[in-house]
């Protein structure tokens, strides 16, 4: 019997029960890592029937392999050695082979990590995305006019190879986008081990953090400020537990550097923070990245909704003073603070006076829109007005039409006493 031969596992068993003396012998394996399908493969190998491995079998193989002790000592080219032949010599050696396999070590994690096929497949991935594809062909399209559509080696060594097109950094995003956020935070950080850039590392997290809240390039409104994000992958909704630990991760891989991602896409993920209750670390972290490229923000950006139950203002101006207290910070330790100067019309100051002159702008602007709300105290109104240093506002027009559409909204409703004595602007 080839199977019993050729497994030390299986050799074992009937030893034992011939020693029983039992006149049946009935082996029962219910824990063969890759079930019913992975040791039916195994049977092919050992009868000799032609067997196909590729890069979706070849982890089973390899796994269902060392459970039933199917090493050279039962059998010269026994079906261990040929499984890492295969492994290395064709599946690590190929991007989207690499990505199959690692995909499948899901189904068998715990005997893929004994035998380092996780450790081997994300360091191989790590290598081909932290090179430049052009210089070393990496095989990376998934077919093409040269390639056979399994893109599989046979058994008797045969392959099919393709000639790769041309491609650009972000060449492997959306591919690693379907793991898991376990193998993927591995992944990102053995590439940022290995010295990958940070601006493809942060476009690799933008891109998978897209695939999974897909909302987060659209505006969110109060009406939805109850509905949750769903993940693209999963079959059933995940709970809102698992998505908050999937965007506070996101914020721990993304780089604390400025320019990293794009402005529009914080202020999406922070929105979704603040609907999912995120810790106070991730929605700090996120109103800090902010904060660094503030000048960069639109009106519409800054509309945060107000998803707090303790809060009564429409819009989240704490939020925004918060993002706006960063950006200051960063800008007087550039220099931004410095005193400036007016040349025949010109205005002179520190080389971050037009960002800081583009976030006055900005502010104004946002100060005008929240204006109306009834519940806007006016110590927050004053505090957020005044913020901005005087020099940073080349015209005062902005900031004057907000006051105005303050005061003719909260005339109505409260002294005027308390609102001449509230606003005192120095302009």
């Amino acid at each position: 019997f080839p199977l019993l031969s050729r497994s030390g596992v299986m050799e074992n068993m009937i030893g034992e029960m011939t020693e029983k003396g039992e006149e049946k012998c009935v082996i029962q394996l219910h824990s063969v890592p890759g079930g019913s399908k992975a040791f039916e493969l195994v049977a092919k190998f050992c009868y000799g029937v032609k067997l196909e491995l590729t890069a979706m079998n070849i982890v089973y193989l390899r796994c269902a392999a060392e459970y039933l002790q199917m090493t050279e000592e039962y059998g010269e080219g026994n079906l261990i050695a040929q499984a890492e032949i295969f492994l290395n010599q064709v599946v690590l050696r190929s991007w989207k082979d690499s990505i199959r396999a690692l995909e499948t070590c899901e189904d068998v994690l715990s005997e893929a990590e004994q035998l380092n096929i996780v450790k081997r497949c994300i360091e191989s991935l790590a290598v081909k995305a932290c090179t430049d594809p052009n210089l070393f062909s990496w095989p990376m399209m998934e077919h093409g006019p040269m390639q056979s559509p399994g893109g599989s080696v046979l058994w008797n060594g045969i392959s099919t190879g393709a000639r790769p097109r041309s491609a650009s950094s972000d060449w492997w995003y959306e591919d690693v986008s379907n793991l898991s956020l376990p193998l993927y935070k591995r992944l990102i950080s053995v590439m940022e081990s290995r010295g990958i850039k940070a601006e493809n590392l942060a476009g690799a997290v933008m891109h998978y953090a897209k695939r999974y809240f897909p909302g987060l390039n659209r505006r969110q409104t109060i009406s939805e400020s109850s509905t949750r994000v769903a993940p693209l992958s999963f079959t059933n909704a995940p709970s809102e537990d698992e998505q908050r630990l999937l965007l506070e991760e996101v914020d721990n891989m993304l780089p604390m550097q400025k320019g990293m991602a794009s402005t529009k896409f914080l202020f999406g993920l922070l929105r979704t923070a603040m609907i999912l209750q995120a810790s106070p670390t991730c929605k700090a972290n996120l109103e800090k990245r902010i904060g660094m490229q503030l000048d960069q923000a639109t009106l519409e950006d800054l509309l945060m909704p107000n998803f707090s139950h303790d809060v009564e203002t429409l819009y989240d101006v704490d939020s925004v003073k918060r993002i706006l207290e960063h950006f200051l910070v960063l800008d007087q330790a550039t220099g931004g603070a410095s005193p400036c100067s007016a040349d025949d019309g010109q205005i002179m100051g520190s080389p971050s006076l037009t960002p800081i002159t583009m976030v006055a702008k900005l502010m104004d602007g946002y100060l005008a829109e929240v204006a109306p709300d009834v519940n806007l105290k006016l110590p927050k109104f004053h505090a957020l007005a005044a913020a901005i240093p005087d020099y940073a506002r080349p015209l005062d027009d902005g900031l004057y039409r907000a006051i105005d559409i303050y005061l003719k909204v909260n005339l109505i409703f409260k002294p005027l006493k308390e609102l001449r004595s509230g606003i005192d602007i120095n302009l």
